[in-house]
């Protein structure tokens, strides 16, 4: 019982003197995780969390891109996800891109471990499909080629 004391107060006082950031006087839990989970649905804007901060979005769509949009959903995609609103493995593509802003379809393709961990929109949709979104290694121009055929399937002219 002697030897048992000594240890215990050392555990005691390191963990005393662990993390010495100031609290968060507004939050609930006083949980640092919770503190770095909140930082990027303020930032985000509902653009996802990633490298595209701005789209911009051309009328007429582009058919180039359209065209390679509709490869890549067929090679990498279209195993998981349908272009209704019938859900697979993951959610069906219909509708998607009135319900998203362009930015954060693109990091959800092209950023998908960090939005799923971080982004609240991409839990709850895993919370919903409850398997995690691979990692496909998108680049940002491919991104941008699926996101314009999309935009068609969703009857954008």
């Amino acid at each position: 019982m002697k030897k048992l004391f000594p240890v215990v107060m050392l555990l005691a006082m390191l963990a005393a003197c662990g993390n010495e950031k100031p609290k968060d006087q507004n939050s609930s839990n006083g949980s640092d995780e919770y503190e770095v989970a909140e930082t990027p649905k303020k930032v985000d804007e509902g653009k996802g969390i990633g490298e595209i901060k701005e789209v911009t979005l051309n009328t007429p769509l582009e058919q180039d891109r359209i065209g390679r949009g509709l490869a890549i959903y067929e090679m990498k995609c279209a195993a998981c996800h349908k272009l209704d609103d019938q859900r697979v493995v993951g959610p069906g593509w219909k509708g998607v891109t009135q319900r998203r802003k362009p930015e954060w379809i693109m990091n959800m393709i092209t950023n998908v471990d960090v939005m799923l961990d971080q982004d609240a929109e991409a839990q709850k949709l895993l919370e919903l499909c409850l398997t995690r979104m691979p990692n496909q290694n998108v680049s940002v121009g491919d991104s941008r080629d699926i996101l314009e055929f999309m935009r068609q399937n969703d009857g954008e002219k």
